[in-house]
């Protein structure tokens, strides 16, 4: 049931607090959270200020599809979050502007589905991105392409091909009319999670709506002069479906922002990975460099202009977030270093005005 496993047992049998009780994170907010636990129905609860401290960053602190370990108080006061167990995975993006901070949209994910359409809202580049972070975070990724209904042969045909190419596994719906939905969403098993991202205005929430059953979320219109949807979720939320799976919702997503190496990078770009080994220099840019074997297969015409174009944008925005990481891990290391002194100069300081109080004392 929710996605519980042996290993979140074995995780939170480890903490030895017979009181507490395992829950899973449905919803968050600033100021607490919202958890379902097994028999137990879904409750507010608080977070603990030692798990508040002990977190490096927000990655760091519970979120939406987390397993944690839960305190039941005592009185009236709200339940506490004392552990977080062990993550199978999490699914994350760079968080949005100029920060390097990384920001989780889910976690403990089986399967991400992304919903896009054919019209407005295709963006090849921005479908390849959510790709490579889900393949990260190793969940199996699935493309939605959605309004069929509004689009001609031709270029479903084109999107289809595009998406595959990419590796994606592609399934063409009519969310309005459930229409063309893959078994495994029809019904989605106990015990699987799937999280649902892509823009607003694709079908997102009329997708969430069947897979439910019912008129869950509200469900917004397209503006006809911008081409860009309402954010009809407004807040990420984990729900249980009534086969037994559960998905995690999220709100329109209108920007892809990379989290994640330069290895990953390297694997989902196998094929320019191998033409980059046959280039003269081992440091080419794959820009002006002579003897540049990427050039060479762009001029020919073996590569197109729009996927070599991706390939460099995504390597330098990941050299600019590892960047940013490296100068905010020094300036992390700077500070400790200068608090370490300082606690070590107050320890010199009180032993000697101790020695002072007490001249004739020993240790």
């Amino acid at each position: 049931m929710l996605g519980w496993g042996d290993d979140y047992a074995a995780a939170f049998a480890a903490l030895q607090q017979p009181s507490w009780y395992p829950a899973r994170i449905i919803r968050e907010t600033k100021i607490n959270f919202t958890v379902i636990g097994v028999g137990r129905g879904d409750h507010e609860v608080v977070l603990s200020g030692k798990l508040w401290h002990d977190a490096v960053n927000d990655a760091d602190l519970p979120t939406v599809g987390d397993w944690v370990a839960v305190d039941p108080g005592q009185g009236d006061d709200l339940p506490v979050i004392r552990a977080l167990l062990p993550r199978r995975n999490r699914f994350s993006r760079k968080a949005p502007g100029r920060s390097c901070a990384e920001q989780v949209l889910g976690c403990n994910v089986d399967m991400v589905v992304v919903v896009t359409d054919a019209s407005e809202d295709y963006n090849l580049r921005r479908t390849e991105r959510y790709l490579t972070l889900i393949r990260k975070c190793g969940a199996r990724p699935v493309v939605l392409v959605n309004k069929v209904d509004e689009a001609d042969e031709a270029t479903l045909a084109r999107v289809r091909a595009e998406l595959e190419a990419a590796g994606a596994e592609v399934y063409l719906i009519a969310a309005r009319w459930r229409k063309g939905y893959p078994k495994f969403l029809r019904r989605v098993p106990k015990g699987q999670t799937l999280m649902v991202v892509g823009s607003s205005g694709v079908g997102k929430s009329t997708l969430v709506n069947s897979l439910l059953g019912g008129e869950w979320l509200e469900t917004g219109q397209v503006n006809a002069v911008t081409g860009k949807g309402r954010h009809t979720t407004v807040a990420r939320e984990l729900v249980v479906l009534p086969g037994g799976g559960v998905l995690i919702d999220n709100p329109g997503i209108r920007e892809v922002q990379m989290w994640t190496d330069a290895a990953t990078l390297r694997a989902e770009f196998a094929d320019l990975s191998a033409l980059a080994e046959q280039c003269r220099f081992a440091d080419c840019s794959h820009r002006r460099d002579a003897g540049c074997a990427i050039r060479a297969a762009l001029e020919s015409g073996e590569l197109s202009p729009e996927r070599y174009e991706h390939f460099l944008n995504l390597e330098n925005e990941i050299a600019e977030l590892e960047r940013r990481s490296e100068k905010r891990r020094m300036t992390l290391e700077r500070v400790t270093r200068r608090e370490k002194r300082h606690t070590l100069r107050n320890r010199d300081d009180r032993e000697e005005h101790r020695r002072d109080l007490h001249p004739n004392r020993r240790g």
